[in-house]
């Protein structure tokens, strides 16, 4: 698989990684054996990239990523922290952010974390200096090697790129949302910041298999998240409303080659903005994360499907979403 620098880390990566949301909580249930053989199938099929969190599962996903990380050599992980108390900028301490690293060292089973990103915070702590000198002190203590942030909007990703010690900024960036490349990106080029791409399939939609029939679990977030009742509505679905997401599915479907699938066209594209370093979908099962990985083999797509990714957005997307995040 390509790999590219992860920013200011130093560490390589393969350009598709895989994000561990799904085998903690929120996407309906995934037992341990089913998660693990997703983990396991990923590494061995050419992922080096996993992403999670402290609070996916409660330290469910944490944990089972630290199962393969004991088992195989080679990975960088990424967790992130600060969503495991109020989202007040009061609680971005020195203090908690060692109590919550504790935690998430144990549940990886490692002395020093790859990468930590601060999990979407409140957007007021992206200009408090004392929070990013506590990160700073995390890493002169060796608790972690480099650190970044997950961000909701693009105004609170400018702002983390021009901090100095910034490796990464995880930020939604899919063929719904198309927003990061107009700053973003190319702020994060000129300073050498990674980006790592985030629902990046749109909850799904982008996978071509929804219909206005389609239901989910009682405890999938498409469920009890489409507007907003849990945390940021802009992490289901994008942000995109159900029904105009299947249209715009729609509108993109004869844009996809033959042979590829909705979910691999989706994720090249991402893959073929500049800046991009690594995208990282969820799998429930070894089939979808080889299909995933095997996005990274497929040519770049020619200007006219890059041309119907944005006039999809422009004529339908851009009116709903542009100016929220």
């Amino acid at each position: 698989m390509e790999t590219r620098r992860l920013g200011r880390t130093g560490r390589d990566v393969g350009v598709v990684g895989l994000g561990a949301w799904q085998l903690g909580a929120d996407w309906g249930s995934v037992d341990e054996s089913d998660a693990l053989a997703v983990l396991r199938s990923a590494v061995e099929g050419g992922v080096t990239f996993i992403d999670t969190a402290d609070v996916y599962g409660d330290g469910r996903s944490e944990r089972l990523v630290g199962q393969v990380l004991a088992a195989y050599d080679g990975l960088t992980v990424a967790t992130k922290m600060g969503r495991r108390v109020e989202q007040v900028p009061e609680n971005y301490t020195l203090a908690n952010f060692r109590a919550w690293n504790d935690r998430s060292r144990q549940n990886l089973g490692v002395d020093t974390i790859d990468l930590v990103q601060l999990h979407c915070p409140p957007t007021p702590v992206y200009s408090n200096d004392e929070v990013f000198d506590a990160l700073d002190t995390l890493v002169d203590e060796g608790r972690i090697a480099a650190y970044g942030v997950s961000v909701e909007t693009c105004a609170e990703a400018l702002t983390a790129i021009a901090r100095p010690n910034v490796a990464s900024v995880q930020i939604i960036l899919n063929a719904f949302r198309l927003k990061p490349l107009d700053e973003v990106l190319p702020a994060a080029q000129a300073a050498g910041v990674g980006i790592i791409a985030r629902v990046p399939l749109a909850s799904g939609l982008l996978s071509g298999k929804y219909d206005e029939h389609t239901t989910f679990a009682a405890d999938d977030h498409r469920t009890y998240n489409r507007h907003g009742e849990a945390f940021d509505v802009g992490e289901t679905f994008s942000g995109v409303d159900f029904g105009t997401g299947l249209e715009a599915v729609r509108r993109l479907a004869p844009a996809v080659p033959a042979g590829v699938t909705m979910p691999q066209f989706a994720l090249r594209w991402i893959l073929d903005q500049p800046g991009v370093t690594v995208v990282i979908p969820g799998a429930r099962n070894p089939t979808q994360v080889a299909a995933n990985a095997s996005a990274a083999a497929l040519p770049p797509l020619t200007p006219a499907q890059q041309s119907t990714v944005r006039e999809t957005y422009n004529t339908l997307l851009k009116p709903q979403i542009h100016h929220r995040w």
